[in-house]
């Protein structure tokens, strides 16, 4: 689904949203009080825009994503919604791509993801993204290949009015086994730039050592998908190029 507020699904917005760039937004998100929830119509799973108010923040947009509304997969067990959340401590440990602040909480409808809404242009996308920010879309590419993302549509990669790119969709990561589906190919065989390389290393040491948010994503993985996440690592480390489409289905579907 393609997050924003432009949709008749969302609530009316009573003034702008939350900042995700604002200190304590994630504990904003987890405190604050669910006074609308709507049903996106759309999607595979049950996903809701809901409106939160907070007594010192006042009122913000998210997108909630409740364990009860998922749709049982012969491939990836129940809870999805942790691995939503799992993939935003990633990408705070590697420090890209951006994903709007999550938490997990309880909700209307039982425990789920909570991420905070962004304000996205109605044509801003992978496919337009593409044609002229195609550069800035490589960590988005490099975070997929090191989550194992088995589902990165184009209207997975957003663009909000401010001009900023964000990812969302990560309920399908983390696999044990390989998965990689993505619209992102245009990197393939390009080598990885050393800052990303660099962020890669030090993201992997302490994921191994379980320091700061690697401990709490340690966490939220099993045994076999930590190990699984280092070993994606430690081959895009080695090879330090972007990996190219297998032999398996490597696209999406819907692309968009």
């Amino acid at each position: 689904m393609i997050q924003g507020r432009s949709s008749s699904a969302y609530p009316e917005p009573e003034g702008p949203n939350w900042s995700p760039d604002r200190p304590d937004v994630r504990d904003v998100l987890a405190a604050a009080e669910v006074v609308d929830c709507r049903l996106i119509p759309w999607g595979s799973n049950a996903t809701f825009a809901v409106t939160l108010r907070h007594p010192e923040a006042g009122t913000g947009y998210a997108v909630y994503k409740p364990r009860r509304g998922e749709t049982p997969l012969w491939d990836f067990p129940p809870g999805l919604y942790v691995r939503e959340y799992a993939a935003y401590v990633l990408s705070t440990l590697l420090g890209w791509p951006g994903i709007p602040p999550t938490v997990i909480r309880e909700g209307p409808y039982g425990v789920g993801s909570v991420q905070l809404m962004v304000d996205v242009r109605p044509d801003g996308h992978y496919f337009t993204l593409r044609e002229r920010r195609l550069a800035e879309l490589m960590p988005m590419a490099a975070f997929d290949v090191v989550a194992n993302n088995a589902d990165r549509k184009g209207g997975h990669c957003l663009e909000d009015t401010q001009g900023r790119i964000w990812g969302i969709d990560h309920g399908l990561t983390f696999h044990a086994e390989p998965k990689l589906r993505t619209v992102i190919w245009d990197f393939a065989g390009s080598a990885v730039p050393e800052p990303l390389l660099a962020d890669l290393a030090a993201a992997r040491r302490a994921l191994e050592r379980g320091e700061g948010p690697a401990a709490e994503l340690r966490e939220l993985l099993t045994a076999a998908e930590t190990a699984a996440l280092l070993r994606r690592m430690d081959d895009l480390l080695a090879g330090r190029t972007f990996p190219h489409p297998g032999p398996r289905r490597s696209y999406p579907w819907p692309l968009l």
